[in-house]
């Protein structure tokens, strides 16, 4: 079976040498007064040969033309690139828009400017922008993408390495997405609204680093459908004001989150098992002969060195499962087995800092999962969560909301006989004690060992979740209180820095001159 185990610091390196022998260089727009040879983005992608760069001068790129995924009508592209190890850089990250606004100013709000996407049987199919459909080893960087929405497609993606999707196979390896910005400008239903920031599904390998993500329905980053071979990082990323910041569906394996931040959005981040980007779950075991990446971590998929606060945004886009990320909420766990997390810090998420739950669905597959489970009924399918380390993280001012079972973290699991989740080092910032069950759970499950767990129901904590995420608004207390949405706000970008030197490793053309 084919696979790229070392991962990200392999495929950086890669992409980071010189380039091979032969490797042209097509300019897109113009540079410091020099033209390129192509006024668009597409056109140079169609030109282009495996191991070409395209470099991008600033420039709003709108889309005015679409193209459909080969053997797929329900998804189309502003641009797609089905070609492998293409290079591809924007010469400046905030001044490159690749723009899924059809007229208008850049990435402009108002609804006339805006591109619904290709007529389909049911309505507009929407538009996903920069698509890279089982293409190995391309690199996105520099460049910043805007406003490609959702419809009655499979769209609303801003950059999308797709190794395709719903096939329950993985069929693209490798890529680079680094000092990318993705964000959406514009809102009126949840129907069009923009889905996805940075997406990866059915993929194995890869690295994004220097990204940011805002004001998206569903989540900012995306990693799923890579079972447990994902074998993929995120290093230095911003997520907000997304519905989720960050969430992965059956994503596990060798996967590590890395110095990033996590902040102002509904749910901060969220990994889980469901029925959709299949197959399930969502589990983190190293595989046979791989190493974690972090010294000390039980399993390889690891969350660490991270900033997650102040999660607590009810009024974002959000739609579908993502909509029910409970508010307030710094990190859920949802039917993830053998995940670690270590190192964190968790501020000022005031429903809980972290919560391990388990994800009821229904229907199949449900691999991996408990079908026609008894509290849930015929046709369910239950994921529970177990093996999860909550390990050496700091904790601070999380839990503020008040209501029954908030604090630093709490857990649930609905059936016995799995490994136990475990809790050890974690601290209160400032000193003092750990909030709402984080001290006991921490007495009774100190040690990752894999010991079995009884069923633990969760009490009032399953009750508050079941609240808070208005799952089941009828097990609210009168005294509970969670904020809920008044009105979307869509947030402008902050300042963002731009690779320092767009021309590394970019053999000598006319934009890059010296060596």
């Amino acid at each position: 079976m084919r696979r790229t185990v070392v991962v990200g610091l392999a495929i950086l390196g890669a992409f980071a040498m010189a380039s091979s022998a032969g490797a042209r260089v097509l300019r897109v727009g113009s540079y410091r007064g020099v033209p390129g040879q192509f006024k668009s983005i597409q056109a140079a992608v169609n030109a282009a040969k495996p191991g070409d760069w395209i470099l991008i001068g600033p420039g709003d790129y709108k889309t005015t033309s679409s193209r459909r995924v080969p053997g797929r009508s329900d998804e189309a592209a502003g641009i797609l690139i089905t070609k492998r190890n293409l290079r591809i850089r924007g010469m400046n990250r905030n001044t490159v828009i690749v723009d899924g606004t059809g007229s208008g100013s850049r990435c402009s709000n108002k609804a006339s400017n805006q591109n619904f996407g290709p007529s389909g049987s049911k309505g507009p199919l929407g538009l996903n922008g920069i698509l890279i459909w089982k293409a190995d080893d391309v690199s996105i960087q520099n460049l910043t993408a805007c406003n490609f929405l959702s419809g009655s497609g499979n769209a609303g993606n801003e950059i999308w390495w797709n190794g395709g999707d719903g096939s329950y196979h993985i069929g693209g390896w490798g890529y680079n997405g680094s000092y990318l910005t993705a964000t959406s400008t514009y809102f009126n239903t949840e129907s069009t609204a923009a889905a996805y920031g940075i997406f990866s599904s059915n993929w194995s390998g890869g690295t994004w680093s220097q990204d940011y993500t805002s004001n998206f329905n569903d989540s900012g980053l995306y990693i799923g459908a890579c079972q447990q071979q994902c074998d993929q990082t995120i290093d230095h990323a911003w997520s907000e004001y997304n519905a989720l910041g960050y969430s992965g569906s059956n994503s596990g394996g060798w996967l590590l989150i890395k110095r990033s931040q996590f902040d102002n959005n509904q749910d901060g981040f969220d990994t889980n098992s469901q029925n959709g980007d299949n197959p399930p779950p969502q589990n983190g075991p190293c595989p046979a002969g791989v190493k974690p990446p972090v010294k000390g971590a039980p399993s390889c998929w690891v969350f660490t060195n991270n900033y997650v606060h102040d999660n607590n945004n009810p009024n974002v886009p959000a739609a579908g499962t993502a909509a029910a990320g409970p508010v307030g909420t710094g990190m859920s766990v949802s039917g993830g087995r053998n995940d670690t997390i270590m190192h964190n810090r968790f501020v000022r998420n005031n429903a809980w800092g972290v919560i391990l739950v388990a994800f009821p669905d229904m229907g199949p597959p449900c691999t991996g999962g408990t079908p026609n489970f008894p509290i849930l009924g015929p046709g369910s399918c239950l994921y529970d969560d177990w093996g999860n380390a909550i390990i050496n993280n700091a904790f601070a001012h999380n839990g503020s909301y008040g209501n029954p079972s908030n604090g630093d973290f709490d857990q649930l699991n609905l059936e016995a006989g799995h490994p136990t989740d475990c809790y050890s080092g974690n601290t209160e910032l400032g000193g003092g004690s750990l909030t709402g069950a984080a001290a006991a759970l921490e007495q009774v499950h100190p040690k990752c060992d894999g010991s079995a767990a009884p069923a633990n129901t969760g009490g009032q904590f399953v009750s508050e979740v079941y609240c808070d995420s208005q799952l089941d608004t009828a097990l609210c207390l009168p005294t509970d209180h969670y904020p809920r949405r008044t009105r979307v706000v869509m947030h402008p970008l902050p300042k963002l820095p731009t690779m320092p030197n767009p021309c590394a490793g970019v053999p000598t053309n006319p934009w890059c001159t010296r060596r």
